[in-house]
């Protein structure tokens, strides 16, 4: 029986779905919802303490959390028109999706108008860290509304980063996202170099292992790439979105643009929705 707050988890991708089956696991009463009702009752189906719903109404009624994880901020507005107005008294809004900084104030404005408490909280990590409960939470919002739904964030995550009380929480995101996937582009060029120096891929790695370089993600994504495995954590889309995200800011560089243009290359050749390592696509492409 559940022991924790009822959440409602609008948006049953990868993430949503992780997130509904960790906190399912953890004691609370979770409602999923999605556009797509057959993936939300197959996230549900696949979970204990899950419930499929078939409208956001269903899902938010009764719920202290509502947890937005959509795929951009269009999106995580139109699916809130329906649902504030059917939020408890009381209710937090917890809004995980990246969307940038410009959509998170304008979805902000519109909790303030319905008086809805709200909080900009996106992650760092994909689906294997929510379905650790290892998320890093990038929070911004008041202390106190954070302090209301503290048990869900810490179901969810191994740490609870408060960064302001705006949108701060997704413009830091924007940065991991930009250094997270700039790292990829560059491993995937890194073992071009190593190919045609005559390096071995392992050796490579041992070099890296041994001293102060070693960088747990990017070895993850070295042995996803030398796998030819890419099960998406973070798709490629997404990273594509998130970088457009940050070249609209005031601050484009030439490595964006590198980044960028790797990416859409991975999404035109059909890769679009496997994990962002599958960039080195290309360079296998490119070898054979």
């Amino acid at each position: 029986m559940p022991t924790e707050p009822t959440v409602a988890i609008l948006g049953a991708g990868a993430l949503g779905a992780a997130m509904a089956a960790r906190l399912g696991e953890t004691g609370h009463d979770v409602r999923l919802w999605n556009r797509t009702p057959e993936r939300a009752r197959a996230a549900a189906d696949a979970a204990t303490g899950v419930t499929a719903v078939g409208t956001v109404a269903e899902a938010v009624a009764g719920a202290g959390s509502v947890l937005t994880v959509l795929r951009d901020g269009d999106a995580v507005a139109e699916v809130m028109v329906d649902a504030l107005g059917a939020m408890d008294e009381g209710a937090v809004w917890i809004q995980a999706s990246t969307v940038g900084p410009e959509h998170a104030r304008t979805l902000a404005d519109l909790a303030r108008e319905h008086q809805v408490a709200y909080l900009d909280a996106p992650v760092s990590g994909s689906t294997t860290p929510a379905r650790q409960g290892t998320l890093v939470w990038l929070v911004a919002g008041e202390e106190g509304v954070l302090d209301r739904v503290r048990s869900v964030l810490d179901s969810l995550g191994s740490s609870v980063l408060h960064v302001g009380t705006g949108a701060e929480g997704s413009s830091l995101k924007l940065a991991v996202n930009a250094w997270l996937t700039a790292s990829t582009v560059a491993i995937s060029d890194v073992l071009g170099l190593c190919d045609s120096l005559g390096i071995d891929h392992a050796t490579f790695v041992d070099a890296i292992e041994a001293g102060p370089l070693a960088m747990p993600y990017a070895l993850a994504k070295v042995r996803m790439m030398e796998a030819r495995s890419f099960e998406p954590g973070f798709a490629v889309r997404l990273a594509l979105k998130d970088v457009d995200l940050s070249m609209a800011t005031d601050s484009p560089t030439p490595l964006f643009q590198a980044v960028r243009d790797r990416l859409a290359e991975t999404v035109a050749a059909g890769h679009g929705d496997e994990d962002v390592a599958a960039v080195d696509f290309l360079r296998g492409s490119s070898r054979s």
